[in-house]
């Protein structure tokens, strides 16, 4: 049986073990969690977070959806889509400077979340009194989100034709800079290089630790090296190929030459 995790409220990353029950990516799986019971579909964890599964909290499974389950989502869905329509009419009517993003109910009905984004802080205190004087016997909760966040709650395809890494399996977002994708030698055209969110892809990530272990056994930019062709400056690396760039001091160009101890010796530093 594979052990598969499920995306709860907000897109937090959960554990679920069943026993015995054998659940394939895309079912949907009733569990219980500190806020209540609810519903969503499974997704088959990648195996390095197979690999930090003690890092990762668990739900209690409770049962393979049912068919009075699916009815239920459903309902819940239309119901999600009356609530957004409801709350953006009052947003516009109090004039709040504030983007509705989606609007989320637990699957027994009691909790209601609207997640919305915003340049800074929003007082919404009036929008809040009058969702609960909507909405009766349902605790209401409203939630400032960012940019990654709302790309990872909404969903998407990415430019690689796959879903998006913060729908299907990120736990946490890291810091993405421009210097990864410089290691990486990646165009710096922010349009070439930004996900669905309009931020670096997170993807950018991945390989980092493989460009830095590769041009750590590079000589460094700058730095002078013996050539076929002659002696010359590094001028850059390709990591992929495994190939350096050298200008020759004498003839003033480029050339690629194959890193290799016997073919790019180091010349010392002179005193």
């Amino acid at each position: 049986m594979a052990k598969v995790g499920v995306r709860i409220r907000d897109g937090e990353l959960r554990l679920i073990e069943p026993e015995n029950i054998d659940i394939i990516y895309g079912d949907y799986i009733v569990y219980e969690f500190e806020d209540g019971i609810d519903c969503c579909q499974s997704i088959i964890l990648p195996s390095n977070l197979l690999i930090e599964k003690g890092k990762i909290s668990t739900v209690k499974f409770i049962r393979v959806a049912t068919e009075g389950d699916y009815k239920q989502l459903i309902d819940k869905e239309q119901q999600e889509l009356k609530a957004y329509s409801i709350c953006k009419g009052k947003i516009a009517f109090h004039n709040l400077p504030m983007k509705l993003i989606k609007t989320l109910y637990s699957f027994d009905f009691s909790r209601l979340t609207f997640y919305f984004s915003a340049n800074g802080y929003v007082d919404f205190r009036i929008l809040l009194k009058d969702l609960t004087a909507s909405f009766r016997r349902t605790r209401i909760m409203l939630r400032q989100i960012g940019v990654r966040d709302e790309a990872s709650l909404i969903g998407g395809i990415g430019p690689c034709g796959r879903e998006l890494c913060c729908s299907a399996f990120l736990k946490e977002f890291s810091s993405i800079t421009l210097k990864l994708a410089k290691d990486q030698n990646l165009p710096p055209n922010p349009s070439k290089i930004s996900g669905c969110c309009g931020r670096l892809m997170c993807c950018l990530n991945y390989e980092q630790s493989f460009y830095e272990e590769m041009k750590s056994k590079m000589p460094e930019i700058g730095s002078s090296i013996q050539t076929e062709q002659g002696k010359g400056k590094v001028v850059g690396h390709i990591v992929l190929k495994n190939i350096l760039q050298v200008e020759l001091e004498e003839e003033n160009k480029i050339i690629e030459v194959p890193l290799s101890p016997k073919e790019v010796p180091i010349v010392p530093k002179e005193s």
